[in-house]
């Protein structure tokens, strides 16, 4: 049963990127001058999906996969898509994309499997590629944008600059238990 199908919208990457943008682009225009080279940093997971990057910190990432065949699960929520094997542990496999509210896009070559723990919960991702990993200071992440659509609301906790890119921060703890509860 997919009551949410309705809910679920392809978010054109235009409507993200023009408040995301405007946001960096004054960030960039700040005439601080001064670098502080001891600041606190986070280590970010940084991937696409349909378009949009987005990241989780690196502590709530176990491992980064490559594709790996995936095993359906009879009678499954549509969010699951099933179950890998992993060095002798089996894992889920949820479609983030329908997390966070969106339809999933087709699985290409580049598609990677983030194993992620977080709120007593473990499970891999399916994001449509791995951009990259690194370290970002904690004072250049912004606040998200108070109009992130439906899901996106709850679970963005920032937004940070990457490769000329916006990336919103996502909580993975956020998302698992959004999972648990029911909840898109």
């Amino acid at each position: 049963m997919d009551t949410d199908a309705d809910a679920r919208t392809d978010w054109p990457v235009d409507a993200l990127a023009d408040p995301l943008d405007a946001i960096l682009d004054q960030r960039a225009s700040d005439p601080g001058g001064i670098v502080a080279v001891d600041v606190p940093t986070v280590q970010w997971v940084v991937f696409s999906l349909g378009g949009v990057a987005f990241a989780l910190p690196g502590r709530q990432v176990v491992e980064i996969l490559p594709l790996v065949p995936i095993h359906g699960v009879p009678g499954a929520p549509p969010a699951l898509a099933g179950v890998i094997e992993v060095r002798g542990t089996i894992w889920s496999v949820l479609r983030l994309a329908d997390l966070l509210g969106r339809v999933p896009g087709p699985v290409t070559r580049q598609a990677a499997i983030l194993l992620g723990r977080a709120a007593d919960m473990e499970s891999g991702l399916l994001v449509d590629g791995v951009d990259d990993v690194l370290e970002v200071a904690e004072d250049s992440i912004l606040a998200p944008p108070a109009d992130l659509p439906g899901p996106l609301h709850g679970c963005v906790t920032g937004v940070f600059q990457h490769r000329a890119r916006a990336v919103l921060a996502l909580d993975l703890t956020r998302l698992f238990t959004a999972w648990r509860d029911g909840r898109p």
